[in-house]
């Protein structure tokens, strides 16, 4: 087994030499067979382990093993605990989830601090055929049908590290069997056996009856998914091509919004082949789901315009004949500077740069009541826009603008003290604030860089 590890490690060129490792232990089985493989072959690393205080007493138990077995190693360990029930209940995360993101976090922030080339977890091949049929019973698409792939990139606390997982060509009986003739002490954590995670369901009871059907369903999935892995290869470098024929930026008729929107037209959707695959892969890196894909397309079917779709992130919209995309954050109030401009009997107030236009405007300062102020518009807000002699709903005139949902959400008004709306910022001033041959006193506003 040492003998294929090393040969696994240099086929899938996983370590670069001399390279610190942080090494994810919790004491069982699996993670003390690495530990103890990578010793064997002089790999440089460091323990890390998370106590996630689930079992009382246990943890502490578990704690302390993997502290004793870095120092018989001679390895620098490190250690930290996590109050993950408490943590799972403020995020609305199930325990299991809660403990994923917590360790993964404190993973990154190690190998950030004290510049570790990569992290390595212990999982196997039964973790990546558990792993696949998760992902199938999610509906994934063929990204997710990958199982476990021995090298990744992920990120988080906002830092990308690279993922090591050195034991995926071992099966859990070929562990076991490692761990018996090495004579390896390791802890049990019993809740691995508890039937409260659909993995566990899978492992304990999927597997077993699967193994009875076809003794040979391991070796014919982990085939199946390298199969599918280098499918996935064919299919992500089309798309890539796809995206970049059919990804656009959108142009914004809001001059201050604080992000770009993604679009895609319309006719180019109808037109893919297969269609709902094609548009799932184009908008997977935006979060949306196999259903949301699926209401896009019955909605572009019926003609139906102005609706939106989510995904924990983003947002979707149809919009005249295109799908618009933008990151979904709360509303941005512009900062907007003022400022009198001193004007002199009879002379005419310079034009602004028409590449300014929107985005600097002038009023008649005597006619407004200060201190001015910023807030999104309202249901009932109206004002008379500039070259209009009537007042308008606010909402009517963003519409006749032709700003889409998305933008809307984002305009916001700058008001006077009595709250008369001036400016519907980065659009049109109020009519009845304008420059005229009568004007002594100007306010200049602007957005601020």
């Amino acid at each position: 087994m040492l003998e294929r590890f090393r040969q696994h490690i240099e086929r899938q060129h996983l370590f670069s030499d001399r390279e610190e490792v942080l090494l994810a232990v919790s004491g069982g089985r699996d993670s003390v067979t690495l530990a103890d493989l990578m010793h064997r072959c002089g790999i440089h690393f460091s323990i890390a382990h998370c106590n996630f205080h689930l079992r009382p007493g246990d943890c502490d138990r578990d704690q302390h093993f993997v502290q004793e077995l870095a120092q018989r190693m001679g390895v620098e360990f490190f250690s930290s605990d996590f109050d993950t029930k408490r943590y799972a209940e403020q995020n609305t995360l199930s325990v299991e989830e809660a403990a994923r993101v917590l360790r993964y976090n404190w993973f990154a922030e190690l190998c950030r601090e004290y510049h570790f080339g990569c992290l390595t977890t212990a999982h196997h091949r039964d973790d990546s055929v558990e792993t696949f049929f998760l992902n199938l019973f999610r509906g994934t698409g063929i990204n997710g049908l990958h199982g476990i792939r021995p090298e990744t990139t992920i990120a988080y606390n906002g830092f990308s590290m690279r993922v090591v997982r050195p034991l995926l060509c071992f099966s859990r009986a070929e562990i076991d069997e490692y761990i018996t003739a090495r004579g390896l002490e390791y802890v049990d954590d019993y809740t691995n056996d508890l039937l409260d995670a659909r993995r566990n369901r899978i492992r304990l009871q999927l597997m077993p009856l699967l193994r009875n059907l076809y003794p040979s369903v391991d070796d014919t999935i982990q085939a199946d998914i390298e199969r599918l892995h280098e499918a996935g290869l064919v299919v992500n470098d089309y798309v890539s091509k796809l995206r970049l024929q059919m990804v656009g930026n959108y142009e914004k008729r809001l001059k201050n919004l604080p992000f770009d929107i993604h679009a895609v037209d319309v006719a180019t959707i109808e037109a893919l082949n297969p269609q709902r695959t094609l548009l799932f892969e184009l908008l997977k890196p935006y979060g949306f789901n196999s259903s949301t894909v699926d209401d896009i397309l019955q909605s572009i079917s019926s003609g139906h315009t102005g609706r939106q779709f989510f995904s924990s992130d983003y947002v979707a919209e149809l919009h005249r004949n295109q799908l618009l995309i933008a990151p979904k954050i709360d509303r941005v109030a512009p900062k907007i500077e003022s400022s009198l401009v001193e004007r002199e009997s009879g002379c005419r107030l310079p034009l602004v740069e028409e590449k300014h236009k929107g985005m600097v405007e002038f009023i008649d300062a005597d006619k407004v009541c200060m201190p001015i102020s910023v807030r999104p518009w309202n249901n009932g807000d109206h004002f008379c826009p500039l070259g209009m002699a009537g007042t308008r709903l606010v909402s009517d005139f963003l519409k006749d603008c032709g700003l889409s949902l998305i933008e809307r959400r984002q305009t916001h008004i700058l008001v006077d003290a009595v709250d008369n709306p001036l400016w519907v910022i980065g659009l049109r001033i109020d009519n009845r604030y304008r420059i005229t041959d009568t004007t002594k006193n100007v306010l200049r506003i602007a957005f601020e860089d």
